[in-house]
């Protein structure tokens, strides 16, 4: 990436961040094979086809171009010797040695330090992209681009250059909202009203590589994408080979209206592939309000560590379908625990909208305000329950997790390749459950990553503290025609359920 010396890979995958403006490319075949004495039809079906689509993209640009904007930015980065460079490559150009070298540094592109550590004082420049929302010059660009920025240029599509000011940022999204001052006729884009569809044609508009405003077209691939980038993934995907230096510039539906920002593109080389990224405009109207209005986000919170509801913790629990999300812990003096949440709960819907998993009750809930009540539908050992709860402002940082002390017991027996004993007899293992002190590692236990010094704290949803509760539990589950058997484990990074095989 060449727009901000601190960008980050968003997954493991090389799932990389832009400065972005999304190239879409796709291309729109026509008909099929044509047969003698059906010419005439064929030819007028595959018109009528051509004219449902745009024929080109012209009036569309002439309308939305002067909205998106080029923001560069300078990072003093002489705090911190150690932040990443924003060229990939081990921080050479990809244009060194070409006849493009001389061409692209004059564009700025290899403003940045070429690989090593960043020298004290040094002034790294980095360029992205953006767009107006108002006339009187708020814009919206990616967080990663004016992130720790000592000052911030934005530069109109007429050529004329402009300082802004950060009025906000929001890491967990990745979106700022930047402001031009001493003018008030900008021209600006709305957002989209009606949620797009795969499929629906798009039209991007960035600043790659600082060359100025460059349009794309193309299609939407997919929807609700999890990039592993934070809590709120909910990513628009779109076939646009995505280049750096588009961070933070629209994408367009054909009636000019911004259906996302782009953020970040998968790819196993640091080139674009055409998988890019978008933050949909959902998620930015609302995060842009509150920026424009508070300078931050404020977040609703429930209080709860959640996880998936796999297909064996379904049988486990008796339910028909493997989703929502499963309660590993209400932690201590939070909505969720004053509501009457417990370990062990499903989480299914809320306010009458189903969860689909763990990040789905994130979303919801984070989408909520501070105070506001909120009605959970709720699984319990095969029960159904309505729990109401007046959600509280997220805490600045993670809830600290329970200690060992703060846990109750569990279960582990040698049928399913492991060996217990009472925590209570293990020094700093707690009071209560079992503490895995062996596994086999070809038994069920290991296949389902238990390890010793883990503690079973409870079993099909009974506490166990010896091996004649753990052992009871398992015969109960079993006897009920379980083919697994739900436990809750207490590593020494968290407390989380597993479905052990039991068969």
């Amino acid at each position: 990436m060449n727009e901000n010396p601190h960008r980050k890979l968003l997954s493991a995958r090389k799932l990389t961040l832009l400065g972005s403006a999304a190239i879409v490319g796709a291309a729109l075949v026509l008909g099929g094979p044509m047969e003698y004495g059906h010419f005439g039809s064929q030819a007028f079906a595959a018109t009528n086809q051509a004219q449902q689509g745009p024929t080109g993209f012209a009036d569309l640009i002439a309308k939305v171009k002067p909205a998106v904007i080029s923001v560069r930015v300078k990072v003093d980065q002489s705090a911190d010797a150690n932040i990443p460079q924003t060229n990939d490559d081990e921080g050479m150009s990809p244009f060194e040695g070409t006849p493009f070298e001389k061409f692209f540094h004059q564009h700025g592109f290899d403003n940045a330090p070429r690989g090593g550590r960043v020298p004290h004082h040094e002034m790294v420049t980095g360029v992205g992209s953006g767009f107006f929302i108002s006339a009187d010059g708020y814009a919206v660009t990616n967080n990663h681009v004016v992130d720790h920025a000592q000052s911030v240029e934005i530069t109109t599509d007429d050529g004329k250059t402009y300082t802004a000011k950060v009025i906000g940022t929001d890491a967990k999204t990745d979106l700022a909202l930047i402001k031009v001052d001493g003018k008030s006729d900008f021209t600006y884009v709305n957002f989209e009203t009606q949620a797009p569809r795969v499929g629906d044609w798009v039209v991007a508009v960035g600043n790659p590589y600082g060359l100025g405003g460059t349009v794309t077209a193309g299609i939407i691939s997919a929807e609700g994408r999890d990039i592993g980038a934070g809590p709120y993934d909910d990513y628009i995907q779109i076939d646009a080979p995505i280049n750096k230096g588009n961070s933070g510039g629209p994408t367009f539906d054909t009636s000019g209206n911004v259906i996302g920002v782009n953020t970040a593109i998968y790819s196993p080389s640091g080139g674009s592939i055409g998988i890019g990224f978008d933050i949909p405009a959902s998620t930015v109207k609302m995060v842009v309000a509150q920026l424009k209005d508070n300078g931050k986000v404020t977040r609703a919170w429930l209080g709860v560590q959640v996880q998936p509801v796999t297909a064996g913790i379904a049988e486990s629990l008796g339910m028909k379908n493997a989703s929502g999300a499963l309660v590993d812990e209400a932690q201590a003096d939070t909505p969720a625990a004053k509501a009457g949440i417990q370990a062990g709960d499903v989480i299914t819907a809320v306010n009458g909208n189903a969860i689909k998993d763990s990040r789905t009750l994130a979303r919801e809930i984070s989408g909520m305000t501070p105070g506001s009540s909120a009605k959970l539908d709720v699984l319990r050992k095969g029960e159904a329950k309505t729990i109401t709860v007046t959600l509280a402002t997220m805490p600045n940082q993670p809830q600290k997790q329970a200690s060992a002390d703060d846990n109750s017991a569990a279960p582990g027996t040698p049928r399913l390749g492991l060996s217990v004993a009472p925590a209570s007899d293990v020094a700093g293992a707690g009071s209560k459950g079992v503490v895995i002190t062996a596994v086999d590692p070809d038994g069920p236990a290991a296949e389902r990553g238990l390890k010793s010094g883990d503690v079973i704290l409870d079993v099909g949803g009974k506490n166990v503290g010896n091996v004649s509760e753990l052992r009871s539990a398992l015969s109960e589950a079993k006897s009920g025609g379980k083919k697994d058997v739900l436990m809750r484990i207490k590593t020494a990074d968290n407390t989380h359920f597993v479905a052990v095989p039991i068969g």
